[in-house]
């Protein structure tokens, strides 16, 4: 599928710019069409070397997080809710763990982060899953959470836009937040109503209602702005949350005792 999808990008490249060539008579084509592939390969590279960079400093800042009792602390907020949605999923089980892991980072917008976690919160659950060819009920649910993806911080898309010149990276945290918080919404009452869980048990409607109000609130307060307020409020807002919660990693890290470097001869040794 993939080596099909890869080649008929080049095909129609071709096609394209043989018709220009023949019919539109611009012999110029094919030296632009080389060119872009050139400037497309040196614009992968200088991606890929921003996103090394990035997704270092966020994983670190959530290894930090990780060992100062933060990511646990998400995972008793979020096990409440976890249960109820998924309740053929023992108490205390490593999946619900894995699984508040694994949303945490992509709140965090750590998607690199979330991936392995992911990745080791669905073979938990397989553990429990009888039948080796389906999915069970806590897997879908799993995999619909996770690929709507609840994101607070959209660190790589940030990266992205300023990779790209984006005077302002953080500009679109508002209109993401918005977004990813629907299709959150969308896919959890989409798999609600296909395995027909109970929604309106107390616990689970008290932290629908409560996103249900944070979000309406945040959607009042913008629908009075103009474009310029708006904008200016998504980068003050956007740029004050991912900072506070690095200097919430880092303080809590230092009185918790959290060393943040390795020194070179305590850093384990391959070979």
């Amino acid at each position: 599928m993939l080596n099909g999808i890869w080649l008929s990008f080049f095909v129609a490249a071709f096609a394209a710019s043989l018709w220009q060539w023949l019919v539109g008579g611009d012999s110029e084509v094919f030296a632009r069409l080389v060119q872009s592939l050139f400037d497309m390969a040196k614009v992968s590279v200088d991606i890929i070397l921003v996103l090394l960079g990035t997704m270092a400093l966020w994983l670190g800042f959530l290894s930090i997080a990780e060992k100062a009792g933060l990511i646990r602390l998400l995972g008793r907020v979020l096990d409440p809710l976890f249960c109820r949605l998924m309740p053929e999923v023992p108490r205390g089980h490593p999946a619900m763990g894995l699984i508040s892991m694994n949303f945490a980072a992509n709140i965090l917008g750590l998607d690199n982060a979330a991936t392995p976690i992911g990745i080791k919160a669905m073979h938990s659950l397989q553990s429990l899953n009888p039948s080796r060819e389906t999915a069970s009920n806590a897997q879908i649910l799993f995999l619909v959470l996770n690929t709507s993806s609840l994101t607070l911080l959209p660190v790589t898309i940030f990266m992205y836009r300023a990779q790209q010149g984006a005077a302002d990276p953080t500009l679109v945290f508002l209109p993401l937040l918005l977004a990813t918080t629907a299709s959150s919404l969308a896919g959890l009452l989409a798999v609600a109503l296909m395995q027909r869980l109970k929604l309106w048990q107390p616990v689970v409607m008290a932290y629908l209602v409560a996103a249900a109000l944070a979000l309406g609130l945040l959607i009042t307060t913008l629908a009075g702005m103009s474009a310029q307020a708006l904008a200016a409020a998504s980068t003050l807002v956007g740029n004050l949350t991912l900072f506070s919660i690095v200097m919430m990693f880092l303080v809590v890290g230092a009185l918790r005792g959290v060393g943040y470097m390795t020194p070179l001869s305590k850093a384990p040794r391959r070979g």
